[in-house]
């Protein structure tokens, strides 16, 4: 990366959830943003998520609640509940179209797209930001069986970073994850919010 490049994070929280997991490790949401700080001058960091409606409480919301207070965008939308034709209860819900439209919403203010994301439906939409002069970088990971990232998103991206090399730059230290469990942040305390945890679940 150009340290003099604009570039802005679209984060598909759901879709890297899956992926950390995969892999065993936690992200540390502030190591990520100064790591792609350090890379280019960050315009913008969005983070996308859907939540389950009629959820009083929902664990991911600490989690979002920091990060709306530490430098980054925060997108949600509510996913829909339904049931399945076994009778399973099951949750549909896409932030496709939502990181689709700030994407191109961003051209002409960046240089270059990082999108976290292994989710083949965006070739397409990193197709059309490259006809527009837009670098994008995929952050996704190959070293999983299967790979979580669909082979042509792969191939159309102009970088792809796999989050095996990233982890040293972004991962949590699991010996500070019950630490920070037990630290209530003081903003959160004023609200009466419980503590946080940056686990995406």
């Amino acid at each position: 990366m150009i340290a003099s490049e604009k570039i802005a994070l679209l984060i598909d929280g759901a879709n890297l959830y899956s992926a950390t997991k995969a892999l065993g490790f936690d992200i540390d949401y502030k190591r990520l943003l100064k790591e792609f700080q350090s890379r280019g001058y960050l315009l913008r960091a969005f983070y996308y998520t859907t939540l389950i409606e009629d959820q009083e409480y929902s664990s991911i919301r600490p989690l979002l609640d920091w990060l709306d207070y530490n430098g980054y965008s925060v997108v949600t939308k509510l996913a829909r509940e339904f049931t399945d034709a076994q009778g399973r209860r099951r949750v549909r819900g896409s932030m496709d179209i939502e990181i689709a439209v700030d994407a191109m919403e961003l051209i002409g203010f960046v240089d270059h797209i990082i999108l976290f994301s292994g989710d083949g439906d965006f070739r397409s939409l990193v197709e059309a930001l490259q006809r527009k002069g837009i670098r994008v970088s995929v952050v996704s990971t190959i070293a999983t069986q299967p790979p979580l990232i669909a082979d042509d998103l792969r191939r159309q991206a102009d970088i792809f970073v796999d989050l095996v090399e990233l982890q040293p730059k972004i991962g949590r230290d699991p010996a500070e994850r019950q630490g920070r469990m037990q630290e209530t942040p003081r903003f959160l305390e004023r609200r009466g919010a419980p503590s946080v945890d940056h686990n995406d679940t």
